[in-house]
C-alpha cells in the first residue's frame, strides 16, 4: 500500500482533491473505511492521474498523522485541563466539549481530544483564564525583556541611521533522542538537525563540536540548513545525536516612510517570490478574493503589504494547530478558520502578498528569548528602496494594544532569532529518502533509517542557549 521509496520533499499532490467517497468516510471519522475505500479505488483505477494516485498513497499516513494529533481520550482530556484548572468538573468539562471550546474529533468510532486543547482553551475562555493557577508570569517577563530590548533598538536606529544593531554571540547546543525501541538493533540511523545559516542577521556562524563526531554540513546556500548525522541503533539503548556551534544575531530596524516605497518590485526579487508554492502558498478562487478585499485599490508595494499584516494580526487569531504535513493548503486554512500559529500567519501573509504582487518569502526557526524559547516563523518583503523587510504576524498580532510594537513587527525584528529555514519544503543536503515529519521546514529535527521516517513521536529535540554575550563594544 505505502511505497517504501518515498523521496519527495514536498507535497504538492495535496492539491489534487479526495474522491467524494473517502472524502465522505473521513469527514465522518471513518478512518478504517476510508483507509479501505482508497486501496478499492486504487486496485480498480490503475490509468488514474499520477497527481491522484500520488494523494491516494499518501493518505492512510496523514490519517495515521492525525490520529497522533487527536491522541487524547475524554479521560486523558480531562486529566490534562485539571493540572491548569484543579477544581473543573467533569460536567463542566463536557460542557466546554459541547460548546465547541474543546478541539475534538470523533475518529473510527471514539471521540478523541487534541493533544494541545489545553493552551488554545486557556487563550479563548476567559473563564477558563480566570479558574487557572500559575498562568502569565514567565511570558509577561518574557515580553518585559522584549519590549526594553525592541525599545532599545528603536532609539539605537533612530540615533545612528543603522539598520542592523544590538548584536550578540550566542552560543547553543542541539540535542535530538531517538526513543530505543524504534529503529532495530544494528540498523543505520541518520538525523538533520537544524543549524544556523550564513545571513545578514547572522553574518558569523560555525560549528563548535557535534557527536557523533562525523557531519555533513549543508551549504550555506541551501534554503534549509541541515548539519547530517549518523549512527548505528544498539538494542534497548537511546540513541543521542548533538551539535554545538556560536553564532552572531543581530536586530533589524527600518523606519519605513510609505510615500518614499515604490509601485513596482523593481528588479531585485526574483520571480519565485511572487509565484505560488504548491501546496501552502496557492493563488485559490478564495485567497484572491481576500486579497483583493484587503488590497482593494491600493499600489503603493509597502501599503499593501501593509494592509495584509494590519488584517491578519487584527483578524487571524492564534491557536496551536495539528501538524503542518496533515493540512491540505495552509494558507487556505488561515483565510478559512481565522486562527493559526507563527507559521500559518506566515504563510498567510506570503501568500496575500504574493498575489497581490509584493515578492515575499519565509523564514524561521527559533525565538531564543532568554526567558522563553520555542520554534518560531517568519516573513519577509520586499519594497524598493529598502529592499528585505520583515514581518512577523504572530508577535504583531500579540502586540495590536500597542502601536509602538505592532508597528515595529512591520519592516524590523528583533536579535532574540536562531534563523535556519529561508525557503519552505525544500530538499536536504543530503537528501532525505522518505517522506519528512514536517515538510514544511526544519526546526525539531528530522530522522529516518531505511525502513522509514522515524515521526516525530518516535524521537525528542531541545535546543539550549549555552551562552550569550552582547558584541557591542565596551560590553
Amino acid at each position: 500500500m505505502r511505497s517504501s521509496k518515498m523521496t519527495s520533499s514536498s507535497l504538492v499532490f495535496l492539491t489534487a482533491g479526495l474522491p467524494d467517497s473517502v472524502r465522505r468516510l473521513e469527514e465522518s471519522g471513518q478512518f478504517n473505511e476510508a483507509t479501505q475505500m482508497i486501496e478499492r479505488i486504487l486496485a480498480e483505477n490503475k490509468g488514474a492521474p499520477l497527481i491522484l494516485t500520488s494523494r491516494l498513497r499518501w493518505e492512510p499516513e496523514r490519517l495515521d498523522r492525525i490520529r497522533k494529533d487527536y491522541s487524547l481520550s475524554e479521560e486523558e482530556a480531562f486529566r490534562s485541563i485539571r493540572t491548569k484548572i484543579p477544581d473543573l468538573r467533569l460536567e463542566e468539562f463536557r460542557r466546554l466539549v459541547d460548546e465547541y471550546l474543546v478541539d475534538h474529533r470523533e475518529i473510527d468510532g471514539q471521540r478523541r481530544f487534541f493533544r494541545n486543547f489545553v493552551p488554545n482553551l486557556m487563550r479563548d475562555n476567559p473563564e477558563a483564564q480566570r479558574r487557572a493557577k500559575d498562568v502569565g508570569d514567565a511570558s509577561e517577563r518574557a515580553n518585559k525583556l522584549l519590549h526594553q530590548h525592541i525599545d532599545d533598538i528603536v532609539s539605537i536606529g533612530a540615533g545612528s541611521g543603522s539598520q542592523y544593531a544590538e548584536p550578540v554571540r550566542r552560543k547553543a547546543r542541539m540535542t535530538l533522542k531517538v526513543r530505543h525501541d524504534i529503529v532495530p538493533n544494528g540498523e543505520v540511523v541518520r538525523a538533520w538537525l537544524p543549524f544556523p545559516k550564513m545571513d545578514p542577521l547572522q553574518p558569523e556562524v560555525r560549528v563548535l563540536s557535534s557527536s557523533p563526531r562525523d557531519y555533513v554540513l549543508s551549504p550555506e546556500e541551501s534554503p534549509q540548513r541541515t548539519i547530517c548525522l549518523e549512527a548505528e541503533a544498539a538494542a534497548g539503548k537511546e540513541l543521542e545525536f548533538n551539535v554545538e556551534y556560536e553564532y552572531v544575531a543581530r536586530a533589524f530596524y527600518s523606519k519605513l516612510d510609505p510615500t518614499k516605497t515604490g509601485l513596482d518590485p523593481g528588479v531585485g526579487p526574483k520571480e519565485e517570490y511572487i509565484s505560488e508554492e504548491l501546496p501552502h502558498v496557492a493563488f485559490t478562487p478564495y485567497l484572491r478574493k481576500v486579497a483583493e478585499e484587503v488590497v482593494s485599490s491600493e499600489r503603493n508595494q509597502c501599503q499593501k503589504a501593509w494592509r495584509i499584516y494590519s488584517w491578519i494580526t487584527k483578524n487571524v487569531k492564534y491557536a496551536l494547530v495539528p501538524e503542518y504535513s496533515t493540512i491540505e493548503c495552509i494558507s487556505d486554512y488561515a483565510a478559512r478558520n481565522l486562527r493559526g500559529d507563527c507559521g500559518v500567519m506566515a504563510l498567510l501573509f506570503m501568500t496575500l502578498c504574493r498575489i497581490s504582487g509584493v515578492p515575499a518569502r519565509w523564514q524561521s526557526g527559533w525565538y531564543l528569548n532568554p526567558i522563553r524559547q520555542s520554534p518560531h516563523d517568519w516573513a519577509q518583503f520586499y519594497a524598493e528602496p529598502y529592499g528585505w523587510l520583515y514581518a512577523d504576524p504572530s508577535f504583531g498580532g500579540h502586540e495590536t494594544s500597542d502601536e509602538r510594537y505592532h508597528k515595529f513587527y512591520f519592516g524590523s525584528i528583533d536579535h532574540f532569532r536562531l534563523l535556519a529555514n529561508a525557503g519552505i519544503c525544500s530538499d536536504f543536503h543530503p537528501s532525505k529518502t522518505h517522506y519528512r515529519s514536517d515538510v514544511v521546514d526544519n526546526q525539531r529535527g528530522e530522522v529516518e533509517w531505511r525502513g522509514g521516517n522515524v515521526y516525530l513521536d518516535g524521537f525528542t529535540s531541545e535546543l539550549k542557549v549555552l551562552s550569550a554575550e552582547s558584541e557591542l563594544p565596551g560590553q
